[in-house]
């Protein structure tokens, strides 16, 4: 996916990701830096905590329809070295806190990765 295409994600974020996206900036849980919409090889992903290969992934009622590409798409980030948490938009919603506590968990299982980091995706570094 292009730097285009992740802009115009970032633009049209759901009330899911923005909520999410509030918790995650400016290194909120554990000093850890997020970015939104970030390109990675041909996909764009939600979420990257990239020292920490951690993608996070929100999932809209759509996603009931495209469980095969969903995990086409786990396995190819896996497979670069990335673990990736799914949470329904309804739960990002309803249960932020408790999402949060989930991601907040994960980060202490991924300690700072050692290699290089994925390059910039350029916009949503904020």
């Amino acid at each position: 996916m292009s730097r285009e295409r992740a802009r115009e994600l970032r633009q049209r974020s759901t009330d899911s990701e923005r909520r999410l996206w509030h918790w995650l900036r400016n290194r909120q849980i554990d000093g850890v830096k997020f970015r939104r919409q970030v390109p990675l090889g041909p996909y764009v992903v939600d979420f990257l905590a990239a020292d920490r290969r951690l993608v996070i992934e929100i999932d809209g009622s759509q996603h009931t329809l495209q469980q095969d590409y969903d995990r086409r798409r786990t396995a190819w980030l896996e497979e670069q070295g990335y673990i990736a948490i799914r949470f329904w938009s309804n739960e990002v919603l309803a249960n932020t806190e408790g999402v949060i506590e989930a991601i907040a968990a994960a980060l202490k299982l991924r300690p700072p990765h050692p290699g290089p980091l994925p390059p910039s995706g350029g916009e949503g570094d904020s």
